[in-house]
């Protein structure tokens, strides 16, 4: 297995996959919104991404390690003026790698060794940030605020007394930043600025200003985890929707529509730690398929097309993510059943509460976890692929089209009547009534 993160249950192997589509070895074809956990973001082998990685190959593009190239120099052009707030970047492989260096950045521009994460986050497998993605409250307690939460390690073979350097709140909890600031030597906060790896958490009014003002006032750096959120809602990142500028921001998935890569951004003071001239305050980047000559054409093909008028991707995806929530919620409200459904332009998740999620401790407490997974089981069997795990969001792509959202509508209403045992009535967009029986 080459990452556990792809462990589910049912356990399919998946053979194929073209624009919003994907098939197994056994032919089964499904609307997919898990995507390499939202990387395709312009869909499944994107034509015009393919053909630029298939004429790289004809070109004989070499991957030397030595020196730069051309195609580098205008990825990072490209990147630079579509994120108003990057200085400069540094490119990686995977966004674990960007996100263990934007930490590593942090130490070394502070000479601090203490951090803060995110309850309820995914920032990568790296020591620092491999624990408390989705826990049991019965391994990290009681909601607390202010204060901090246990280390719930995901892996073996992290030291306890790195263990101690992290600490763990909860997302919206300011308090909980003050508290830990005036007990340890912070040297930076990482988070993603929307917390999308259990659905789809928004920022409460003022919670980014505030990390911003704290972190400028108590002297560590502030980390935004772009890797799902970068690309996917603006071309600018979630930072240009915030208007809050991270000292640091790291970049994956979408940035090369599914192509391995990721990215360290941020202001040139921190970037040049890289470059420094003392060897004692030089900061280690290293890797040999960084800026591989396939992912970064992959990169540079992405980053034109999200950028063009003519293809109009963030109006189309947005406007889908609108129909969809429109139609869930529509389905949803006839229901006996407490629901959410949030949505951050093409990113969604339908929560079975009565709110929208606050922090991980709201989830765990209030969303019906095994009425999700039967949910998604059920949407699964009739060919709409979600991750099957309670709050994994979903992600439209620009290769879905308006039919692929009524076909996902019509199924989940389908579901849903199977699910409450409740008869009722479809409006279909062509005016028509269908019926739907349990």
């Amino acid at each position: 297995m080459v990452s556990l993160n792809r462990k589910s249950d049912p356990n399919i192997c998946f053979k194929s996959g073209r624009g919003s589509r994907v098939w197994d070895v056994d032919g089964n074809a499904y609307i997919d919104y898990q995507a390499g956990f939202a990387a395709a973001f312009l869909g499944h082998n994107d034509p015009d991404v393919n053909q630029a990685v298939l004429a790289a190959v004809e070109d004989h593009s070499v991957l030397m390690g030595a020196g730069p190239t051309e195609m580098e120099g205008l990825f990072a052009e490209l990147f630079c003026n579509s994120v108003p707030f990057a200085e400069k970047i540094q490119l990686t492989t995977t966004g674990s790698e960007a996100t263990y260096h934007a930490i590593r950045i942090a130490r070394a521009a502070t000479h601090r060794d203490h951090i803060i994460i995110i309850q309820g986050g995914y920032n990568g497998w790296h020591n620092d940030v491999a624990g408390n993605v989705i826990s049991n409250l019965a391994d990290v307690g009681d909601r607390i605020s202010p204060g901090e939460y246990p280390f719930d390690a995901l892996s073996a073979g992290i030291p306890a007394q790195h263990r101690s350097l992290v600490h763990v709140i909860n997302f919206n909890d300011l308090d909980s930043v003050r508290y830990l600031v005036r007990r340890f030597p912070i040297a930076c906060i990482i988070l993603e600025p929307v917390l999308q790896n259990i659905g789809i958490v928004k920022p409460k009014e003022g919670y980014l200003e505030g990390l911003r003002s704290l972190a400028d006032e108590q002297g560590f750096l502030l980390i935004f985890d772009e890797v799902k959120t970068g690309f996917r809602h603006a071309l600018g990142g979630y930072q240009s929707i915030c208007g809050v500028q991270p000292d640091l921001s790291t970049f994956g998935k979408a940035v090369a529509n599914g192509y391995p890569m990721g990215v360290i951004a941020g202001k040139r003071a921190y970037m040049d730690y890289f470059i420094h001239d003392q060897k004692a305050e030089r900061v280690l980047i290293a890797g040999t398929f960084n800026a591989h000559p396939l992912t970064t054409v992959a990169a540079i093909a992405t980053l034109k097309k999200l950028a063009s008028p003519a293809f109009d991707v963030y109006g189309h995806v947005n406007r889908l993510g609108a129909m969809l929530e429109k139609g869930l919620q529509d389905i949803f409200s006839g229901y006996d059943h407490p629901f959410y459904i949030a949505r951050q332009g093409s990113a969604f998740c339908v929560y079975f509460m009565d709110h929208a999620p606050e922090d991980f401790h709201d989830i765990a407490s209030n969303n019906d976890a095994a009425f999700d997974k039967t949910y998604r089981l059920r949407l699964i069997e009739e060919g709409i692929f979600h991750f099957p795990l309670p709050t994994k969001q979903g992600s439209i792509s620009f290769a879905h089209t308006a039919a692929d959202i009524e076909e996902t509508l019509e199924k989940t209403e389908k579901v849903m009547a199977v699910l409450r045992g409740k008869r009722r009535h479809l409006i279909l967009n062509n005016g028509t009534k269908r019926i739907v029986r349990s």
